[in-house]
């Protein structure tokens, strides 16, 4: 095994972790590996499944979060922590992240609220969407109008040779291209 670079002081570092166990490796470094800090920013995100609308929680970066620890008295205790696949490296080479990109993304993840940002659907007339669920779900339109004082909006359909609009949940439209679109065929 190659041995790492000293540094004389603790520093950021990208740790690779197991899919979707983000929070749980970060929990077991702050545990186990007994670091100071380690930083998972989260996003929380509601989204159209065939149990209606669910909220979702998972990692801005997934697979990766930031831990600071002193590379060569804690390499071992982190790469052995429960959740942890091992630290970014090139070749032999363990880049640093600097403590100033950590604390932007600090400013925009405030840990009072578990590092967890609320991601709002933005949608305004004139926007390419996808509808992802009720009978026009799969269907391709252009947002018209905003329905003030509630939750939907007008989209414009072609209905029998003729375009119209209807009206539709806010929450039953994605972009196209979204990576979160999710549009299943319904069982004949």
């Amino acid at each position: 095994m190659e041995s790492p670079q000293s540094d004389p002081e603790p520093g950021w570092y990208c740790v690779r972790t197991k899919p979707k166990s983000e929070h749980l490796a970060a929990r077991n470094l702050m545990g186990f590996a007994n670091l100071d800090e380690v930083f998972c920013p989260r996003i929380r995100y509601e989204k159209s499944t065939r149990r209606g609308n669910v909220w979702f929680v998972e990692a801005l970066f997934p697979g990766y979060i930031f831990a600071r620890f002193d590379l060569t008295n804690d390499l071992r205790a982190v790469n052995a922590a429960t959740g942890v696949l091992g630290i970014l490296r090139f070749s032999d080479e363990y880049p640093q992240i600097e403590h100033a990109y950590i604390q932007e993304l600090k400013d925009e993840f405030p840990e009072e609220e578990g590092a967890i940002r609320i991601i709002e659907p933005e949608i305004s007339e004139g926007d390419d969407v996808i509808i992802t669920e009720g009978a026009l779900k799969g269907l391709e339109t252009v947002v018209t109008r905003l329905v003030s004082g509630q939750d939907r909006v007008r989209v414009l359909i072609e209905w029998l040779g003729e375009e119209r609009e209807a009206e539709v949940s806010l929450k039953s439209l994605n972009r196209p291209g979204e990576i979160r679109t999710e549009i299943r065929p319904s069982n004949p």
